[in-house]
């Protein structure tokens, strides 16, 4: 199978939030998590000074513009470029180009893999996190997004966690 890249695609300037939701629900309905891992709107905190009071947002970073993480084939293409909103992938005439890593690493996205000796069925301790010394058993695993669902008892009962391989650790 090919590997993730990310990849951008230019939307209507304000849609950005609408077309990653859209994207995601698509995803899920036609279950291709395994073709398009990931959609970010990358966002960056920004300190105005008005009126003498300072105030802290979150403002885009690339307004008009969203990241995809996602195998390049014609599935995931048709599904990207058919969403509402998306004007189309940012490349050379309709040929999409994938972001190298020395590009990503300034939007704050790791791109190494952590290589895991464990699998579904599996009894893991959590090491880091809000989830720390958790002891729990491995639901479901996903190698792209490189995280794995455990359930957790909260509120008296088993409740669905996502938590990313590099903060858990295989019990023996």
């Amino acid at each position: 199978m090919a590997e993730a890249k990310w990849y951008v695609v230019h939307t209507y300037s304000g849609y950005e939030n609408k077309v990653k939701a859209d994207i995601e629900k698509t995803v899920e309905n036609r279950h291709l998590e395994d073709q398009i891992i990931e959609v970010r709107v990358p966002m960056h905190e920004v300190t105005e000074l008005k009126d003498g009071v300072r105030k802290t947002s979150e403002k885009k970073m690339f307004p008009g513009y969203v990241l995809i993480n996602m195998v390049m084939n014609d599935d995931s293409w048709y599904v990207i470029r058919n969403t509402r909103g998306v004007t189309g992938f940012v490349g050379p005439g309709s040929k999409p180009v994938p972001l190298t890593d020395a590009e990503m690493r300034p939007l704050g996205v790791k791109t190494e893999n952590v290589v895991v000796d464990f699998e579904e069925g599996d009894t893991i301790s959590v090491v880091a996190g809000p989830w720390k010394d958790t002891v729990a058993v491995i639901q479901t695993m996903n190698p792209g997004k490189q995280s794995l669902t455990i359930n957790v008892e909260l509120f008296g009962r088993e409740t669905p966690v996502e938590i990313s391989f590099a903060d858990v650790r295989k019990m023996n």
